[in-house]
């Protein structure tokens, strides 16, 4: 069996389209989330989004060839990964929806990377937290308010727990980064893990649905909303966690959770590039500090920077 390649702490071109990719499809996530809460409970819409993911996953799985394991602890992996990944962030952040802005909930599950950088440095040897990845983290961070705005941080008298359950969502997101570097080590195939983890929530989340929502009782939905829900499903759920296990595969925990810096970025774009709105001088200023921050934790801008600084203060600088 070959030996696995090492996690790639600098990404590469690849990683970074892949990541972009990413960011795109969850940067829809949070308008269709905020179309289909107008009729739609939040266990339910979570209940649908990976119940209708998952056997377009399975379907991916099977067209492609890709092994099944059959080991039941890579099994109860998978479930573990879908309440981490899938059951408890997905819930709180549907539920902190139906009370704070969308701006707000964008700028508090952006703090996932600086969650993502301790507890991936305190769990994983190969990614242990720098002062480089926690400067990067902060500056990109500020980026992301900058961004959104500050009348988004202008809580008033907005309620305090859905705001803490966005932040829950994003320390659930850092420690399922974490758990799930283990499918790289078993060499389980990221789209296998894909398809296992969403159909783990998957049950767990109709089991919740059926008992608290009681879906049946309500109207049936408008076709907006059901478009809403299996785009949810289609695209920001299969196809994305298709593109998050391959990056989580080769780039490592912090660097496949640094998409929450740039969903609010994608959404911004959409917004100028399809639905005209205005590009303001907050938005170029907050994605330059993104901008900023991401290189600084990818290093290789800063080390091209200190070479060219010795390389023209010659061979006495080296002495």
């Amino acid at each position: 069996m070959a030996p696995l390649a090492t996690i790639t702490r600098a990404m590469g071109v690849r990683e970074w389209s892949l990541l972009l990719s990413l960011s795109c499809l969850w940067g829809g996530s949070f308008f269709l989330v905020g179309v289909a809460v107008r009729e739609v409970p939040p266990l339910t819409i979570v209940a649908a989004r990976v119940g209708l993911a998952a056997p377009v996953l399975w379907l991916a799985v099977a067209a492609l060839g890709r092994p099944i394991p059959r080991d039941p602890s890579v099994w109860l992996a998978f479930a573990v990964m879908g309440v981490l990944n899938n059951v408890i962030p997905f819930s709180l952040i549907v539920w902190g929806q139906t009370q704070i802005p969308s701006g707000l909930a964008s700028i508090l599950n952006a703090s996932t990377p600086l969650f993502a950088v301790f507890v991936a440095g305190a769990l994983l040897a190969d990614e242990r937290f720098t002062l480089a990845r926690i400067l990067g983290v902060a500056i990109g961070f500020v980026g992301v308010a900058l961004l959104i705005g500050v009348d988004a941080l202008d809580i008033g008298e907005l309620p305090v727990l859905p705001q803490v359950a966005v932040l829950g969502a994003a320390v659930s997101y850092a420690f399922a980064g974490v758990f799930g570097r283990r499918f790289r080590a078993w060499r389980v195939d990221p789209l296998v893990t894909a398809a296992g983890q969403v159909t783990a929530s998957g049950a767990v989340m109709a089991g919740l649905a059926m008992a608290l929502d009681r879906p049946w009782t309500l109207p049936m939905p408008g076709l907006e909303i059901v478009a809403a829900l299996v785009c949810l499903a289609v695209l920001c759920t299969a196809l994305a966690y298709g593109l998050y296990f391959r990056i989580l595969e080769t780039a490592g925990a912090t660097n496949v959770l640094l998409v929450t810096f740039l969903v609010p970025v994608t959404a911004i774009l959409l917004g100028v590039f399809v639905l005209d709105e205005t590009l303001r001088a907050s938005h170029l200023g907050g994605m330059a500090l993104i901008g900023v921050g991401l290189l600084v934790m990818d290093g290789r801008a800063w080390t091209a920077v200190r070479r060219r600084l010795r390389s023209n203060a010659g061979p006495e600088a080296t002495a």
